[in-house]
């Protein structure tokens, strides 16, 4: 049976080789997952290790500037010589951070885009993990040390002058490069190293204060017990950790913040591919199966067992998988690479180390590769060795076209129940959790329900061709409807494809639509200044006032915001000029006077205050990021929350608690009178020297907002596209197997009088009609999805809006028609070639 398994799959290596490409392109995508999830992890593990290896002992601050990063307020400087002086301490370190975006020599900011800019002092320090490759190390203002990436992205070298952002523009030479010790690449984060003075200005507003104090211990002292020996002597409101405790805490917010989301967001599609994979290759080895069912009843009539047959198929489905696998496992290291090269090409790569996959992970994707073609083979297999073998021999119909009752019912059900939740999601507790279960299940209900389905669905998409193409597209139509469960199997993987692509496409046209409608009756302003990438430095606060003042410019008002606690939420206050920002945002009905609000006063949304059961003049206890408590009494409530949230204040409740502050927007209404254009230019001789951040209308700025959904998407589109290549392939694969199994027919058609051109174009039909019923059927389903999880989404945001994306359906339509005529050439070329006596004559 070996020998036998061996021959059988030799001489159908052609549909073993289609087969086997599905699960290369799923095994592909987990193994650069998992290769480049890994990697990353490792990379900024060792890089943390790295930085912290001077580090015995730190302490800071117990209180964060912000909740999505470890960026902790400032601490007394004073603190420094009172720990240095303790027994166990070798030296005490002084540590200045913040953020600096240092501007290249082209006048573009470098890095920005979602790995940090930091700006810090210079460790002075025999364990410096830094080392100065080219000039020295900063000692005075106006000077700095850039790291070496930075220093190549910049195109800047030792002597040149350039502008540092903190956010306002500094003028600096740069007296040095840095990079680690070991060399190792920093991705897309930089470093602007200062001497511990200019840092303490720039980054932190005064001499008096340190982001924290590192020690180092004396011989013979461990960090565990450093710390131990030291929490005695540190003041409340400050704490100590080890630098093992400080990777620890590092990468755990790396994890819970970019590179999490980065891994989910592969193993989903890698996951989508495989299910993918799975339909292609459970329809080709059923029709395999079905075609070798007079072979295996020959087998069993001359003694072989069920268990015999079975295993044959099985051995064949091990060595496609084992062999596929491999090949998956090898084209994944370097999807892996083009991935990680792709992503530091715009300005967002991490570090990464150790590319090349460990055992685990080699072991890990080809068990699952050989694992899911045994499932998907194993099936069909199984239902074809329950046939009789005389009832085979005998030529008896045995295709088994229809949906069982447990298929239908189940289907149903789940379909059924999917609906109910997606419809009534938004009014449960939990919105977006009930819709998403419910979009789970409706897509699982609807895949089961693809052969109850897919006779009738044939039948009304093969009309229009039958009726326009005549005697070829009715025989196209009827040989779609005749064997529902493959037409089903056959178009199964297309939907999944394009149901997530329809998905995500119509997730991002509403959210791009419900934007567009949140400006428009929001925003009132003329034109928008924001910093140039959203991990910079921001805007420094003098140039809200510069802008202001100017002639052409009737108000222009600022946004900051801060995270502080009210009770045991955590909430991010707005801040702005409120009284110029009332003027040019729209807040709705507002009670009380928003316009006058004091350094101790707040307006909240009428919602934010019913939930919370607060009413105009109440008092709300609130702690801000620095620790400090604070109380504000509610002195306006708005109705119209989605674009400024729920707690709004003014500039001055806020900065007490930062040192150094740094606005995000600043909002721009033009004087009367002033044209757009004329105000533009009047704004930009105030912006370019201030480091020239981006200065544009409310359509551009809008616009630039879509535009960076539009690149996620196209992340999207790319990996989806290889989905869809493997559902053509099925496709491709099932017609040439199915072609295969009505030689005879194809023959008789041919004896009759049909032409090559004639078949090509009937098979030609076929396959566009199994296609569009994957596509419609996949459009239908991910539209509907997305109209239930937008829904929920505005349950929860409250400003989402359902906005299919028709181009994008448009265009899906069109490459599925195209899809199913490319996925029909191979086997209808073959197809017309056959020989008419050899196809009647066949058994």
């Amino acid at each position: 049976m070996i020998a036998l398994t061996l021959k059988q799959l030799w001489a159908r290596k052609r549909r073993a080789v289609g087969a086997g490409i599905a699960v290369v392109i799923g095994v592909a995508f987990l193994t650069a997952t998992m290769i480049l999830g890994g990697a990353m992890t490792r990379g900024i593990e060792a890089l943390f290790v790295e930085g912290y290896a001077g580090t015995d002992v730190q302490v800071r601050s117990v209180y964060e500037i912000s909740s999505e990063s470890v960026e902790t307020v400032p601490i007394p400087a004073r603190l420094l010589e009172a720990l240095d002086a303790h027994p166990d301490v070798a030296r005490a370190l002084p540590v200045v951070e913040g953020t600096a975006q240092i501007v290249g020599a082209d006048g573009d900011g470098i890095g920005g885009n979602g790995p940090p800019t930091i700006g810090q002092n210079w460790p002075d320090s025999p364990r410096n993990p830094y080392v100065i490759v080219d000039g020295r190390a900063p000692t005075g203002p106006g000077e700095v040390a850039i790291d070496s990436g930075a220093a190549e992205d910049g195109g800047l070298r030792v002597g040149d002058v350039t502008t540092v952002r903190v956010p306002q523009p500094i003028e600096v030479t740069v007296v040095g490069v840095a990079e680690l010790e070991s060399g190792s690449s920093l991705g897309g984060v930089t470093f602007a190293f200062f001497e511990t003075s200019t840092a303490q200005q720039l980054l932190l507003g005064g001499s008096d204060v340190l982001s924290a104090v590192d020690l180092q211990a004396r011989p013979g002292v461990s960090p565990d017990q450093l710390r131990e020996e030291i929490e005695p002597f540190v003041p409340d409101g400050t704490v100590a950790y080890t630098g093992a405790e400080l990777t620890d805490e590092a990468m755990d917010e790396i994890e819970s913040d970019f590179l999490g989301f980065f891994k989910v967001f592969l193993m989903v599609f890698a996951l989508i591919a495989l299910l993918v994979a799975c339909f292609s290759i459970s329809n080709t080895f059923s029709i395999l199966v079905a075609q070798r069912t007079r072979e295996a009843a020959l087998l069993r009539a001359l003694g072989a067992s069920t268990r015999q047959i079975l295993a044959t198929v099985a051995g064949e489905a091990l060595l496609i998988g084992a062999i596929a696998s491999a090949v998956g496992l090898a084209g994944g290291i370097g999807l892996a690479h083009a991935l990680n090269a792709l992503m530091t090409a715009s300005g967002a790569g991490v570090p990464a180390a150790g590319m090349t996959p460990g055992v685990d992970v080699a072991v890990a994707v080809i068990v699952t590769g050989i694992g899911v073609t045994l499932l998907a083979a194993t099936l069909p297999a199984w239902r074809a060795s329950r046939v009789a073998p005389l009832a085979a021999l005998r030529d008896v119909a045995i295709d088994h076209s229809g949906a069982s009752v447990w298929r239908a019912a189940t289907g149903l059900v789940l379909t059924g129940g999917g609906v109910v939740a997606l419809v009534g999601g938004p009014d449960t507790g939990e919105p977006m959790m009930v819709a998403g279960l419910g979009a789970l299940a409706s897509f699982v209900g609807v895949v089961l329900l693809g052969p109850v389905a897919a006779r009738v669905a044939a039948g009304l998409i093969g009309a229009p061709i039958a009726a326009l193409r005549g005697t070829n597209g009715k025989l196209a139509r009827r040989n779609a409807m005749r064997n529902p469960k493959r037409t089903s199997g056959t178009a199964a993987a297309l939907m999944i494809g394009v149901a997530v692509v329809a998905l995500f496409a119509n997730v991002a046209s509403s959210i791009k639509y419900s934007m567009t409608d949140l400006l428009d009756r929001s925003f009132g302003g003329d034109l928008v200044v924001r910093p140039d990438g959203f991990s910079g430095a921001g805007l420094e606060p003098e140039l809200a006032d510069r802008i202001a003042d100017l002639p052409e410019v009737a108000r222009a008002a600022r946004l900051r915001d801060a995270p502080v606690t009210i009770g045991d939420e955590e909430v991010w206050l707005v801040a702005s000029d409120v009284a110029a920002m009332a003027d040019i945002i729209e807040l709705g009905e507002v009670t009380g006077d928003v316009n006058r609000l004091g350094a101790d006063e707040i307006a909240v949304s009428a919602e934010w205050a019913e939930v919370g059961g607060y009413e105009l003049g109440d008092a709300i206890d609130l702690r801000f990021a620095d620790g400090e408590p604070g109380a504000l009494t509610i002195a306006a409530i708005y109705t119209e929350n989605d674009l400024m949230g729920d707690h709004l204040v003014d500039v001055t409740v806020l900065e007490p608690h930062h040192a150094v502050a740094s606005d995000f927007l600043v909002l721009i209404d033009l004087a009367d009178g002033v044209a757009l254009e004329d105000g533009r230019a009047a704004v930009a001789a105030v912006t370019v020297p201030a480091g020239d951040p981006l200065l544009e209308t409310s359509a551009e700025y809008l616009d630039a907002m879509a535009s960076e959904l539009d690149a996620a998407l196209g992340l999207v589109y790319g990996l989806l596209a290889l989905a869809v290549i493997i559902a053509l392939i099925g496709i491709a694969n099932a017609l040439s197997l199915s072609l295969h199994e009505r030689t005879r027919e194809l023959g008789l058609l041919r004896a009759v009088g049909q032409t090559r051109r004639a078949l090509r174009s009937t098979v030609r039909w076929e396959s566009v009609i199994i296609s569009l019923f994957g596509t419609v059927g996949g459009l239908a389903l991910g539209t509907f999805l997305c109209w239930g999880l937008v829904r929920a989404i505005a349950t929860t945001e409250g400003f989402a809006q359902f906005a299919p994306s028709y181009p994008t359906i448009a265009v899906v339509m069109v490459v599925a028609v195209l899809a199913g005529v490319l996925a029909a050439w191979r086997p209808a070329r073959r197809a017309s070639k056959l020989d008419v006596l050899d196809a009647i004559a066949t058994e």
